[in-house]
């Protein structure tokens, strides 16, 4: 499958909207989830980096990754209106459930872009602000105009996008993109597959209606299971890589290898096609990103008191 259906419901187009929306309507286009997730890497990326940051300059940072993380979500739900509109998971959105434009949505991705850019610019450092510009460049242009209609490794190559957080917050402290800095961007980018190929195992149907090629249906369900246990071997190793380079300490080790184990049990069960065994692996993924970013965040904090 290498073009995706082009659906344009008229609903989703009419620009007589009073208001442009409300308020919440705005914050639903930041897509909030997946920014809080991009706030916390980051921040651990902070807490990571070698040296100090100002307060203010630090709240700034992390203002910038999330208005920046949000512009992406608007930008997203922009291009994408027509085929969130199918798919049942995503039909309430604020554009396709028309109480907001296309044009509301993308005026104001363009504004948060340039706006949180600028403003990392000015009162951070210009690597931090290159690197947001690339996040936001790479995921609504690169992963969301190019790859996501096309192949079915648009999440592998897109999946960067959410990786580059971490790098991010790390030079915003330092001014510089560190081997430090690549690994915790590594971690992401290897969790992204197994995490996403578990949620399209059980949600195929809605990425079928929508004519995205997702790995389940383009290459089977069998080949995107086995491909959840690959990926899942790469990660719990490189889950563990922090300890092993020394800016995780011992109990980083201890848990990163429990939640690698883990994870690849939980895989296995995937590739055994075990009934619900993709929802529990979905669900058990954002754990573990979340208890191994933690873990080296309070062992880092712990040290500086």
């Amino acid at each position: 499958m290498t073009n995706a259906i082009h659906i344009k419901p008229v609903t989703v187009q009419s620009e007589a909207i009073p208001l442009g929306g409300e308020v919440r309507d705005y914050v639903l286009l930041l897509k909030p989830r997946v920014m809080s997730l991009v706030v916390f890497t980051g921040l651990i990326g902070m807490i990571v980096a070698p040296g100090t940051l100002h307060p203010v300059l630090a709240f700034t940072a992390i203002l910038c990754i999330a208005i920046g993380a949000g512009a992406s979500g608007a930008l997203n739900m922009w291009f994408d209106a027509d085929i969130d509109a199918v798919m049942a998971r995503t039909a309430k959105r604020p554009i396709p459930a028309g109480r907001l434009t296309r044009t509301d949505a993308l005026g104001f991705g363009l504004v948060l872009s340039v706006g949180s850019v600028t403003m990392m610019a000015l009162a951070v450092n210009w690597v931090a602000a290159a690197l947001l510009a690339l996040t936001i460049f790479f995921y609504a242009v690169i992963y969301t105009m190019w790859l996501k209609r096309r192949t079915p490794q648009n999440i592998v190559i897109g999946g960067a996008a959410g990786a580059f957080p971490p790098m991010i917050g790390y030079a915003a402290v330092t001014g510089s993109v560190t081997l430090d800095s690549l690994v915790l961007f590594a971690i992401i980018f290897m969790w992204t597959p197994p995490h996403f190929w578990a949620l399209a195992l059980f949600i195929r149907m809605d990425f079928s209606k929508a004519g995205v090629p997702v790995l389940p249906i383009s290459a089977g369900e069998d080949a995107a299971r086995s491909q959840i246990l690959i990926y899942s071997l790469i990660l719990a190793p490189l889950g563990v890589l922090p300890w092993v380079l020394g800016f995780g300490g011992l109990a980083y080790g201890i848990v990163s290898s429990l939640l690698g184990t883990w994870f690849v049990i939980r895989a296995l069960a995937v590739w055994r096609a075990v009934d619900n065994a993709d929802k529990r692996l979905f669900t058990f993924s954002i754990l573990y990103l979340f208890l191994l970013f933690a873990t080296l965040g309070v062992e880092h904090l712990a040290r500086a008191l």
